[in-house]
C-alpha cells in the first residue's frame, strides 16, 4: 500500500501506460503515432473533446489568443519574484490567473507555461520580454519568445514532439494531485497550481538537469565506461536510467530520441553532443546490466529530455517548467474528467498510531 502501488484510484479515457510491455497509449493513440504524426494542439483537442474545439486549427487559434491575454500578467514581473526559482516564479504568475470551470479558464492555464516561462528566462538573463505570435504554433511560439526570433521548422517539429510525448501519462503524482483537487470544485487554476506544486519536487519533475551535469562530467565518449563503473561502484544513481512504472524501455525516449536525430539532420543539434549521449547510453545499459541483472533498469525519457530542451536552447534549470508547459494539457483534461464524474476524492487511511490510554 505504500506509495499506493497497484490502487486503482480512477477510471480515465485520457492515457493507458503499459508498463510492463513499454507501451504508452493516449486518447486511443499510440504514443508512436502521436509523436510522429500530431502537433500539440492535436493532442489538446484528442485530451478535451468535450470542451475544447474538436478542430485541431480552431484550437491554435484559441490557445494563441489565449497566449496574448497571459502575456498581459507578465508585467507583474519584479524582483522578487526573478529572485525565485524559476519553477517558484513560474508557479507565482500562474497564481494570478483567474480560476474557475469555463473553457476560459482552461485554455489559459494551458497557455500560460508557454508563455511565463520564456519571459523568466528572459528577464533573468537581462533581455526583454518577447510578445507572443498568436499566428504561430504553440511550440513555435514558445521557442520563438525565448529566443527573440522565429524558430525553424525542426526546432518548432523538436518542441512540438516534446510537448505531445509528455502531454500525459497516467496518474502519476502531480496529474493524482489535480484530479484531488478538481474533486473538491475548486476550479482549473487551483489544480494546475496543485500540479505544478507536485512537479517541482526532484522526486517526479526535476532529474533531466543533472544528465546533462553526467554528460558534461564524462566529456568524451571513450570515457563513459571507466566513469559509469566508478559511479556505481560508489553506489550512485546514473541520472537518465530507470522507470517507477516501466519495466522495459520508456517509449518516450525513442520518441524523443527519433526528434533529436531529425534535429540533429537539420543542423540544429550539436553531434558532437548527441555521440557523447549515445556512447553515454549504450555504457550504462550495458553496465546496468552486468552489475543488476535482476532489476530492468532501461533509458527513461528524461535521459533524451534533457539533450532536446538543451539544444533549444532552454537553461537547465527550466526544464521542469518546460515540462509543465507539456503536462498541462494533461492536468487540466484529467481535472475536466475529474469534474465530470462529481466525485470528491477521499480515500481512507489506516491507523497505526499508539491506542488510545
Amino acid at each position: 500500500m505504500s506509495g499506493l502501488d497497484d490502487v486503482i484510484a480512477a477510471e480515465t479515457r485520457l492515457s493507458e501506460v503499459d508498463g510492463a510491455n513499454g507501451r504508452l497509449v493516449i486518447c486511443g493513440h499510440s504514443l508512436d503515432s502521436l509523436a510522429a504524426r500530431k502537433s500539440y494542439e492535436a493532442v489538446l483537442a484528442l485530451l478535451l473533446p468535450d470542451l475544447l474545439s474538436a478542430n485541431e486549427e480552431a484550437v491554435r487559434a484559441e490557445l494563441g489568443q489565449a497566449r496574448l491575454r497571459v502575456f498581459r500578467e507578465v508585467a507583474w514581473l519584479d524582483a522578487d519574484l526573478i529572485s525565485l526559482s524559476v519553477t517558484e516564479g513560474l508557479r507565482a504568475l500562474m497564481a494570478r490567473l483567474p480560476d474557475g470551470e469555463d473553457k476560459s479558464v482552461a485554455l489559459l492555464q494551458i497557455a500560460a507555461p508557454a508563455v511565463f516561462l520564456p519571459a523568466l528566462i528572459r528577464v533573468r538573463q537581462g533581455q526583454k520580454p518577447v510578445p507572443p505570435h498568436p499566428g504561430l504554433s504553440h511550440a513555435a511560439d514558445m521557442l520563438a519568445m525565448l529566443n527573440g526570433r522565429q524558430p525553424t521548422a525542426a526546432q518548432a517539429q523538436a518542441l512540438d514532439t516534446y510537448l505531445v510525448t509528455v502531454s500525459d501519462h497516467g496518474l502519476n503524482a502531480s496529474t493524482f494531485t489535480a484530479r484531488v483537487v478538481a474533486s473538491t470544485r475548486a476550479g482549473y487554476a487551483s489544480a494546475v497550481l496543485a500540479a505544478l506544486g507536485a512537479l517541482k519536487g526532484p522526486l517526479h519533475g526535476g532529474a533531466p538537469g543533472p544528465v546533462l551535469d553526467m554528460l558534461d562530467a564524462i566529456g568524451m565518449p571513450d570515457k563513459a565506461g571507466p566513469w559509469i563503473a566508478a559511479q556505481l561502484a560508489r553506489g550512485e544513481r546514473l541520472m537518465g536510467f530507470g522507470h517507477r512504472i516501466y519495466r522495459v524501455r520508456d517509449p518516450r525516449a525513442d520518441a524523443l530520441k527519433a526528434a533529436l536525430t531529425r534535429l540533429g539532420a537539420a543542423g540544429g543539434m550539436n553531434t558532437n553532443r548527441l555521440a557523447l549521449a549515445e556512447a553515454v547510453e549504450a555504457a550504462a545499459l550495458s553496465a546496468l546490466r552486468a552489475a543488476k541483472p535482476s532489476r530492468p533498469l532501461e533509458t527513461n525519457v528524461e535521459f533524451f529530455t534533457a539533450l532536446l530542451l538543451e539544444a533549444l536552447g532552454f537553461p537547465r534549470e527550466a526544464f521542469t517548467g518546460v515540462f509543465a508547459a507539456g503536462r498541462v494539457g494533461g492536468w487540466v483534461a484529467h481535472a475536466h474528467e475529474q469534474i465530470e464524474t462529481g466525485r470528491l476524492i477521499r480515500p481512507q487511511s489506516r491507523y497505526v498510531g499508539p491506542k488510545a490510554a
